[in-house]
């Protein structure tokens, strides 16, 4: 039993299974910023059209969520870059308080 033990403790240094930090680099990931929630009843979602409006659950000037691959990973505010909208980190969220939320 004592060999087995010594075996996987040696396979984890083996360079066979080390990741390639390059090619971590390389994986996509789907980054998307949420501006709010509303929950509505299916009668009320097909009685939308242009210029409806649907109201969301965060405050005007509330922090928007960074998410990457549904899970918030820091929290920021609209920004305008040459004409683009983008978000300025205000804050980024610990990655112990994201494995809590896996």
């Amino acid at each position: 039993m004592t060999e087995a033990l010594t075996d996987e403790s040696s396979a984890s240094h083996d360079p066979e299974n080390q990741i390639n930090p390059e090619v971590l680099q390389n994986i996509s990931v789907t980054l998307s910023i949420e501006v709010g929630r509303a929950m509505i009843k299916i009668k009320d979602l097909m009685r939308l059209t242009q210029g409806s409006v649907v109201e969301l659950d965060r405050i005007a000037g509330e922090p928007l969520d960074l998410l990457i691959n549904n899970t918030v990973v820091a929290q920021g505010e609209v920004v305008l870059v040459n004409e683009r909208y983008g978000i300025r980190l205000t804050r980024v969220v610990p990655a112990s308080e994201r494995m809590k939320n896996l």
